[in-house]
């Protein structure tokens, strides 16, 4: 892995902690560099950044307040994210992790390759939402 993809992912999580772009935004310019996924974990705040030659980078995030719920609710997660996409005036990051934890999103793997984000809870059940078209 080279610098640049280093400066583009600590960039792309920065933005996403500061508001400054968009997830399909942050997705393009992960792509451009050349990465395939990432995976978000709220229990060890760390994301990690995966290359398709078996490359990694592991980040950490900004420090969050609050466990992750014990129940896995895809109702309320599935609110979340449908209140993300809207990017309505008061939508922060912080506040959408706060509300899928609260809903019991251990973590979270975003596939650039597959289109899709897999949201998993503590007990393994899961939610797949598809990137929108």
């Amino acid at each position: 892995m080279d610098s640049q993809q280093i400066t583009i992912a600590q960039h792309c999580l920065n933005a996403a902690y500061d508001d400054t772009m968009s997830f399909p935004a942050s997705v393009g310019s992960l792509i451009e560099a050349g990465f395939d996924s990432y995976l978000v974990d709220y229990r060890s705040n760390t994301r990690t950044y995966y290359l398709p030659n078996g490359e990694s980078l592991v980040l950490n995030n900004p420090h969050e307040e609050g466990a992750v719920a014990a129940e896995f609710d895809p109702a309320g997660i599935v609110a979340t994210i449908k209140w993300a996409q809207l990017n309505p005036p008061d939508y922060t990051y912080i506040d959408f992790n706060q509300r899928v934890t609260g809903y019991g999103c251990a973590g979270y793997l975003v596939s650039f390759i597959g289109r899709r984000v897999l949201y998993f809870g503590r007990t393994a059940e899961i939610h797949v939402e598809h990137f929108p078209q």
